[in-house]
């Protein structure tokens, strides 16, 4: 349905130009959800009214799908035809009966797992496309993790074409994303600006996966020749010449990518710069476009309409990424279709999405790096005293998670009001001493982190120069009085003002948003609640325990005159291995499912506790010559390439490494440089460590279970639990 309606609205476009259309939020009166967003807009608001604040206390269980993975869910379902098609892992695809449940076909890609070297924050999938074929049929589209866009028959399942979107194989690219129907073609963009990748966004004919376009985010050193598309000859100027090109200078667009059918536009938000630290990556400064912006393409043509950047001169690693909303509000009078955007950097942005201009821009959290935003000129006025890591510690807000992210927000066209989870916290960032060279498919932020809720325990870690700097700085005593916390909001988005605030569980619980026209707000919990909240207080009207942690944003459809709720469930993300105690991966473990609800459904089965901890078994002697050195040798190795993955906190979702058993060991060589579980996702490193170099982490790793055991063995005297959470601290970013 929506999609024949982009086809309209783009004929009327071409015939006439631009014209005033109907809010797209009035398109899913039907009872489908045509793509993760829900409408054309993604505003994620249903029209639907058979659920409602009434009768909501009925609300049970209607099916559930166990998916076989214990890695994250992040993609809400689409529904059409009375199908549902959802994503998973690396870009697995399920088909459902929306109705029953009934698996009608499943599909995994062959992915190469090497990429997962590449790729920060899990094997993520944001979700599916679905457009009509013209046949009578349709294709669903999807992005697997190694950047392969795949089209598949929605009937079968069966591979109708496939496209390879990564342009340059020899750098960190890699998709997780949803993938955007614009028109006649389907929009990918990639991930890596942590890494190496050099972002860019590609278009692919529906029907066959012939390319048609691909935009650049970010120049290439100019000392190569000219620049890929006119619009980076632009780019250029703002970048010093001298930048630190060979690691790709980042700006990769890996989620919130929106066709407008009103304009013919594809509204995509671009990553973070890369390096972090502008003196590093472009050390006579410079806005550095297009990372961390807005930027308008047409659809047809691929080459730039308008561009809005969120943060120029970014340097905290503030994505753009985070999803947008295409509505239409009155602002000072006048009635605008506008994008709403609340990105990683604090600010909530109205922009009229016709030509970029600037309407608001409202602080939504503490911020330091800007101290505000000038509506005039669009340009915030960044505080170089209070940001600038370059030269010394800083204690940045909000923290490079964001004050939002990933996570859904939804917007309610009745009230006119933004409801989504907000992050208030900052982080400690500096640059590391010595040499920042640049690491083929490995990361290049130059730059080590600490997130202010860790901070108080994590000062002892620091040298004592480090500790006297910090506690120097003004932000210091933010971090003393709220060190920070997540709630969920109702935002006025004219204004930034918030009308209602609940608090969430701890700093990580942020998860995404549905909210009905029956005044419903729907969310999930790290602890495995779903939640049912009224839109005009956030008071709680139902909470049914599920037993799996949920971040993934919940969606309504209908089917036969039975409305039903949807969501996906299992624990993931950024930090994935560090899983939070109240988190409900932590006591039940991370089994991924798909959970349906629908009134007068049942309870919902929850996962059996997971067993009682075990001392960490004992390590084996350690292999001659090992020396102190050695092990301080493999402890910098560790943190620098395994600890993004490998957390060795308990209860984590990958493998705790101060727990290996004698086989483990025996194969440690050939897991690391041999790639002997690359299948099961563990990449192999033989490119990038030396034996001697790997036989270091292998000594530190030794030495650490000998630690690990005699601290469990000495709370086992003392009648102490093993699993008591201990500080987890990412050193290495």
């Amino acid at each position: 349905m929506i999609r024949r309606f982009s086809l309209i609205a783009a004929l009327l476009l071409a015939a006439c130009g631009p014209r005033e259309l109907a809010p797209p939020q009035q398109e899913v009166a039907a009872g489908e959800w045509t793509n993760p967003g829900g409408d054309a807009g993604k505003t994620r608001h249903s029209a639907l009214t058979q659920i409602t604040p009434g009768n909501v206390a009925r609300l049970g269980l209607a099916w559930e799908a166990q998916l076989g993975t214990n890695r994250v869910l992040e993609a809400t379902p689409v529904v059409t035809g009375g199908v549902m098609y959802t994503s998973g892992p690396a870009g697995r695809v399920w088909a459902f009966d929306a109705a029953s449940g009934k698996q009608l076909w499943a599909f995994e890609p062959q992915v190469d797992m090497q990429v997962n070297r590449t790729v920060c924050c899990d094997m993520a999938n944001r979700g599916v496309a679905v457009a009509p074929d013209g046949k009578g049929g349709a294709k669903v589209y999807v992005a697997a993790l190694d950047g392969w866009l795949y089209a598949l028959d929605a009937r079968s399942g069966a591979v109708v074409w496939k496209a390879d979107t990564i342009e340059d194989r020899t750098r960190g690219g890699n998709s997780t994303g949803a993938p955007e129907v614009a028109g006649g073609v389907v929009v990918i963009g990639n991930g890596g600006a942590d890494y190496d990748a050099r972002g860019d966004v590609s278009a692919w004919d529906l029907a066959t996966g012939r390319f048609k376009w691909r935009f650049h985010v970010v120049p290439r050193d100019p000392a190569l020749g000219p620049q890929d598309n006119p619009e980076l000859d632009m780019a250029v100027k703002t970048w010093d010449p001298r930048s630190r090109w060979d690691m790709g200078a980042g700006g990769g667009p890996w989620d919130a990518i929106n066709y407008d059918p009103e304009t013919g536009l594809v509204l995509v938000g671009t990553g973070n710069g890369e390096p972090y630290s502008l003196e590093i990556r472009s050390p006579s400064g410079g806005n550095n476009l297009f990372v961390s912006s807005i930027v308008a393409i047409d659809a047809k043509t691929g080459r730039l309409k308008w561009h809005y950047q969120e943060s120029p001169q970014d340097q905290w690693d503030y994505d753009a990424t985070a999803p947008m909303i295409l509505t239409r509000l009155k602002v000072d009078g006048e009635e605008r279709p506008v994008v709403l955007h609340a990105p990683k950097n604090g600010f909530l942005y109205v922009i009229d999405r016709r030509d970029g201009k600037l309407l608001r821009a409202s602080k939504l959290v503490r911020v330091n790096w800007a101290k505000g935003v000038n509506l005039a000129t669009g340009e915030p006025e960044i505080d170089r005293a209070a940001a600038d890591f370059s030269r010394a510690p800083k204690i940045i807000f909000p923290a490079t998670p964001g004050a939002r992210n990933w996570f859904p927000a939804s917007f309610d066209p009745v009230t006119g009001l933004y409801f989504g989870s907000v992050q208030d916290m900052g982080n400690l960032m500096f640059v590391p001493p010595g040499e920042k060279p640049y690491k083929p498919k490995g990361l290049n932020t130059a730059a080590a982190l600490i997130f202010t809720p860790q901070l108080q325990a994590a000062m002892a870690t620091l040298p004592p120069p480090v500790q006297a700097q910090v506690k120097a700085l003004p932000a210091w005593q933010e971090v003393l009085k709220n060190p920070g916390g997540t709630e969920m909001r109702a935002i006025d988005p004219l204004t930034g003002k918030t009308v209602w605030a609940v608090p969430m569980q701890g700093w990580q619980d942020r998860g995404g948003v549905l909210t009905t026209r029956t005044g419903l707000l729907i969310h999930g919990t790290l602890a495995g609640q779903l939640v049912v909240r009224e839109t005009k207080t956030g008071k709680v009207l139902k909470s049914i325990e599920t037993g799996s942690s949920i971040l993934a944003a919940p969606m309504t459809y209908a089917v036969n005159g039975v409305q039903y709720v949807a969501v996906m469930a299992a624990w993931g993300g950024g930090g994935f291995p560090y899983v939070p105690p109240y988190a409900a991966a932590y006591q039940r473990g991370n089994a991924g499912r798909l959970l349906v609800f629908k009134l007068d459904g049942g309870p919902v089965r929850l996962p059996p506790l997971l067993p009682k901890l075990e001392v960490a078994p004992p390590p084996p002697a350690q292999l001659p010559g090992v020396t102190p050195a050695t092990i301080a040798q493999g402890q910098a190795l560790f943190f620098g390439n395994c600890a993004i993955c490998h957390s060795n906190q308990h209860r984590s979702i990958t493998p705790d490494l101060r727990r290996m058993q004698p086989g483990t060991h025996d194969a440690f060589r050939r897991v690391v440089l041999d790639g002997a579980l690359v299948p099961n996702g563990m990449p192999r490193w033989d490119d990038a460590l030396k034996p001697a170099e790997v036989d270091a982490i292998h000594a530190y790793l030794i030495d650490l279970q000998g630690k690990t055991r005699a601290e469990e063995l000495a709370k086992v005297k003392a009648g102490l639990p093993l699993d008591a959470p201990s500080l987890a601290i990412l050193s290495n970013y």
